[in-house]
């Protein structure tokens, strides 16, 4: 499966996994159980985790085990499991090893503005996945997107921050950026955080994972990004907002009852 192939025949699709490269044990449980699900369902999953994660609130917050052992681990999601992979990148030293293992590179939101990283990033000719920083309206997109210089763009929406700890999605977003004929994803997850709300860390509330989830499909977005775990709370990261795995399905399920309805 070839992200090409999905963008062309405009097939809805599924971005999910863990949120960062915890084990390799992890990442193989996750992916084998997306992989059934895609299968089933027919629907083109791609397969993410993060190697590092380098916005955190405390430096006592876990953030990863680097690059090495993160590419490792994706290597082997991909020989196993013929899934597509998409992870973030940070830095422009990062581009080149990253290129050479993953399908899509994502730019993340609060990195979005980085020039450099954008057009670097576009320059490997892979997919890139740019997500809306917390900061932007969605008119700004268009001319972050135009700095890649590439039809190989994906824009994501991952909430806008309202107040303190607290991210709300205006839906109207999906549709103003749907206009600059970009393939349109919802970060489902991250918008469901409520940053730092849980001191050291982010807190969450994955009660409205699925909700959200059909409405931004009903409203036409091409994809949704999903992180899960097996166990979400004991998740050395994000455990407040992720999906546990085993409701994986039945949001599959429910957003492909909207998706039909369309």
């Amino acid at each position: 499966m070839q992200i090409d192939d999905i963008i062309k025949e405009k097939q809805f699709f599924l971005i999910a996994g863990p949120c960062a490269i915890e084990s390799e044990e992890l990442c193989l449980e996750v992916a084998d159980r997306l992989a059934e699900l895609s299968k089933k369902y027919d629907l083109p999953v791609i397969f993410k985790s993060s190697y590092t994660k380098a916005n955190r609130l405390s430096s006592e917050s876990f953030s990863g085990y680097g690059l090495d052992f993160g590419l490792d681990v994706l290597s082997k999601v991909k020989k196993r499991f013929n899934l597509p992979l998409l992870t973030d990148i940070h830095e422009t030293s990062e581009i080149k090893p990253v290129s050479e293992v993953v399908d899509i590179l994502q730019i993340p939101a609060f990195l979005c503005r980085q020039t450099e990283l954008v057009k670097r990033a576009a320059a490997t000719g892979k997919w890139i996945n740019i997500k809306k920083g917390q900061f932007l309206s969605p008119d700004d997109m268009d001319k972050i997107a135009a700095k890649a210089g590439s039809d190989r763009v994906i824009l994501t929406e991952r909430g806008a921050s309202f107040g303190y700890h607290n991210l709300v999605v205006d839906f109207r977003s999906f549709v103003i950026m749907k206009k600059f004929g970009f393939p349109i994803v919802y970060d489902v997850t991250h918008s469901l955080q409520l940053p730092g709300g849980g001191g050291m860390n982010s807190s969450g509330q994955p009660e409205f994972i699925i909700p959200m989830a059909r409405a931004a499909t009903a409203i036409g977005v091409d994809g949704l990004f999903v992180e899960t775990h097996p166990e979400p709370e004991k998740a050395l990261c994000d455990a407040a907002s992720m999906l546990p795995l085993d409701k994986m399905e039945n949001l599959i399920i429910e957003v492909l009852k909207v998706r039909k309805s369309l």
